[in-house]
């Protein structure tokens, strides 16, 4: 994989790692090869590349093979025992996990393989902590908003109370009027793989990779 330092994220990165592929029929997403390597370690390397103040990924508990993926990887892993919940399960543990003073987060989701350094580095490069803003959003060219996504270290509190498999939906959508939309090319911040078929599609589309 090619390394793209186009700038630093002076923030932490959380990557969600600990999803269920519940709709794989039976296949690990997060293992699925990319650029020669499982899409969770290609995720952690890019984020790693450009990272100014850590990675953090969301994990089932050891043993389990996306463990077995970051062998040697730099990311601080942060095991999700209640994974099963839901994906806010997994945003509580990670971002209880982060530097007590750091100013925002980078929430990156693990199953878009679209996503390039230089997209979190556009997004990071938006965030001014010092306006009334508290969340940038990637969205796509026509501006859907999709992730990566920055939250301020203000909501981190309210981050570490949410309930189920909703995500961070709620706190978006009650944070309405302080979102600013990012743009990045296509629809790649849009573009999540988790069933055999959208896998399919997206090799078809990207042969060499």
């Amino acid at each position: 994989m090619t390394t793209e330092r186009a700038g630093h994220v002076p923030f932490p990165i959380v990557l969600l790692g600990a999803g269920g592929s519940t709709r794989m029929g039976g296949a690990d997403k997060l293992l699925e090869l990319v650029d020669g390597l499982p899409l969770l370690r290609r995720q952690a390397d890019m984020a790693l590349s450009v990272a100014g103040a850590g990675v953090f990924v969301a994990l089932t508990p050891a043993p389990h093979p996306r463990h077995d993926a970051l062998v040697g990887c730099d990311a601080v892993r942060v095991e999700v025992p209640d994974a099963s919940e839901g994906m806010n399960a997994s945003l509580r543990r990670a971002f209880a996990a982060l530097p007590a003073d750091a100013p925002a987060a980078m929430l990156l989701l693990g199953d878009q393989p679209d996503i390039r350094a230089r997209d979190l580095v556009r997004l990071a490069t938006a965030v001014n902590a010092g306006g009334d803003t508290r969340i940038w959003r990637a969205a796509t060219e026509t501006g859907a908003p999709g992730h990566p996504i920055v939250f301020h270290a203000e909501l981190f509190e309210e981050i570490m109370q949410l309930k189920g498999d909703e995500g961070a939906k709620s706190l978006v959508k009650s944070n309405a009027h302080r979102v600013e939309l990012i743009q990045i090319p296509g629809d790649r911040a849009r573009r999540d793989l988790d069933t055999p078929e959208a896998w399919a599609a997206w090799r078809a589309e990207n042969p060499d990779r």
